[in-house]
């Protein structure tokens, strides 16, 4: 199986000993992305035009911060990108008051749609995240890339059989990839090997997470774990992803 630089990292996730090898191509993202944004690009225009524009969600807001580097340029991020959000919302924000604005003029109906208006701008604003949107993007292309391994690439379907539990999040991006990007033979053939291989997977770690409860019984404590010790944190990971 000779790889092409598109198709190193998709081989190297599966060829590791994570459960769900779309949930390491996340995470190596997500570390590549947040080194990115907290180096030397942030001091890049176009780089603070598009942090200013979009900004970045809690989660990934919360992750540079505890970071601890670069507070510099995460402080100069912060101020422009605020600056933009206020020349975005300022008007609106003084039309809201009553005593100087326009929202409340008119009949009820008109001041509802008018604060719901806001309040969903708001929302777009908060939820928006430069971070996000990289990693959907990219995961999107190794997602086209998957499957054309799958049926392209010597070897890929066995190293793809490898892996019998995928989280239930990159479950279903698997099945809108097979939809999007699959002819209707080429799905039927992919999806009969995802479901048995879903399926023995997750039924190996419900007999899991079962005995994990049984282990509490005074009867079964000189009883092997088995695999059974890390059953918990196996079936968040299943559940919610890595």
């Amino acid at each position: 199986m000779k790889d092409k630089i598109y198709t190193i990292p998709v081989t190297d996730a599966y060829q590791t000993d994570c459960a769900c090898p779309l949930c390491f191509l996340q995470d190596v993202l997500e570390k590549n992305a947040l080194d990115y944004y907290l180096g030397a690009s942030l001091m890049e225009p176009d780089v603070r035009e598009t942090t200013n524009a979009s900004g970045f969600c809690k989660n990934h807001m919360h992750q540079m911060y505890d970071r601890e580097i670069n507070r510099l340029g995460m402080g100069l991020m912060l101020h422009t990108h605020l600056k933009d959000i206020l020349s975005d919302i300022s008007e609106d924000i003084e039309n809201a008051a009553p005593a100087q604005g326009s929202f409340f003029k008119g009949r009820d109906k008109d001041y509802k749609k008018n604060l719901e208006d806001l309040a969903e701008h708001l929302d777009e604003r908060s939820d928006s995240c430069v971070i996000c949107k990289k990693m959907s993007d990219t995961m999107e292309r190794y997602m086209d890339v998957l499957f054309w391994m799958y049926f392209e690439q010597d070897g890929f379907d066995k190293l793809f059989a490898s892996k019998s539990r995928y989280c239930l999040p990159h479950l279903a991006d698997l099945l809108r990839g097979c939809a999007k990007y699959l002819s209707q033979n080429q799905a039927a053939i992919f999806i009969k090997k995802l479901a048995g291989l879903q399926l023995e997977g997750m039924n190996q770690l419900e007999k899991e997470l079962e005995w994990f409860t049984l282990k509490f019984d005074y009867r079964n404590q000189d009883k092997p774990w088995g695999e059974s010790k890390d059953a918990i944190p196996h079936g968040i990971s299943l559940l919610e992803g890595e």
